[in-house]
């Protein structure tokens, strides 16, 4: 493999992407070429915030490809280009062999959601100390328990269960990914799981980590939901939860509980305003800038 570098400033580079892509690149990715200097300069994609731009003022795009002769070829076409003025190589480098399987399963370790309940990628042991383990593997899906949204709903759901699970004869997990947050209430005693997203790779991959963990659950798309749930998750982002408002409290019976997750601090008081004509939302816990957010339905 060879690793093709050009440097652009920030209105070349999807057109300098898109070319790469069209020139057979097998993958094109865009750096800061300040990074680690002065002049690095953050993008921000939070929601509610403008959308950021699609590279820096001074860019890095890297193009891999399967030789030498490819990359070179490539720079070459591109550069002859009329539109190409401001593009210039920074390098054409051979990329270091690699067992990428065994890179990747190094990024994923063991992840503590409580002292006892832990998630394992199926490449590790257990922790001595977990008494209850969920095995994901990371995969198409959004969901492999890293991210503090992800932890906080398994957290509340486990810290919860022992008082609650009782009840959670019904669960709707609304935008579920991987199936993680539906897997886990299935763990903690829940039942008749319906857990549901608009893309059809998390209802495949929710299926499958179903399976791997063999708990029973119904994977399928929105439509799916159907009636009232003692527990309603959703772990998405602001806005669709905003949006998703009414929906979502149409599915609660009365007396069950809604979590929200994916929700910034900031965000707390448009989340609950909402919410108000239905529930009355608290935030029940945050990490590192996240919170989560719990109602009751009377």
């Amino acid at each position: 493999m060879h690793e093709l570098l050009l440097i652009c400033g920030e209105d070349d580079v999807e057109i300098v992407s898109d070319a790469l892509m069209e020139l057979d690149a097998l993958a094109v990715s865009v750096e800061d070429a300040d990074a680690d200097t002065d002049a690095e300069r953050a993008l921000f994609g939070e929601p509610g915030m403008p959308a950021p731009k699609g590279g820096w003022q001074r860019s890095v795009v890297k193009a891999l490809f399967p030789n030498e002769q490819d990359a070179t070829e490539c720079a070459t076409l591109i550069l002859s280009q009329d539109w190409a003025t401001g593009v210039h190589v920074q390098a054409i480098q051979a990329v270091p062999e690699q067992d990428w399987v065994r890179l990747t399963q190094s990024q994923f370790a063991p992840v503590e959601i409580t002292p006892e309940f832990w998630i394992v990628p199926s490449w590790h042991q257990a922790p001595e100390q977990a008494k209850q383990v969920m095995s994901l593997d990371p995969g198409l899906a959004f969901g492999t328990g890293t991210h503090p949204t992800t932890r906080m709903c398994l957290r509340w759901i486990a810290q919860q269960s022992a008082a609650l699970s009782p009840t959670w004869a019904r669960v709707l997990d609304y935008g579920c990914g991987s199936g993680i947050l539906a897997i886990g209430a299935a763990l903690h005693g829940a039942r008749n799981i319906d857990a549901v997203d608009i893309d059809p790779a998390a209802i495949i991959a929710s299926k499958a980590n179903a399976e791997a963990n063999k708990v029973s659950l119904t994977a399928a798309l929105p439509d799916a939901a159907q009636g009232e749930y003692p527990l309603v998750i959703a772990n998405i982002l602001a806005t669709p939860l905003r949006l998703l408002a009414p929906l979502l409290c149409a599915h609660m019976a009365p007396g069950g509980h809604l979590i929200l997750a994916g929700i910034l601090e900031r965000q707390a008081d448009e989340l609950k305003e909402a919410y108000a004509p239905w529930v009355k939302l608290e935030v029940s816990d945050s990490q590192e800038g996240w919170i989560l957010m719990t109602a009751q339905r009377a």
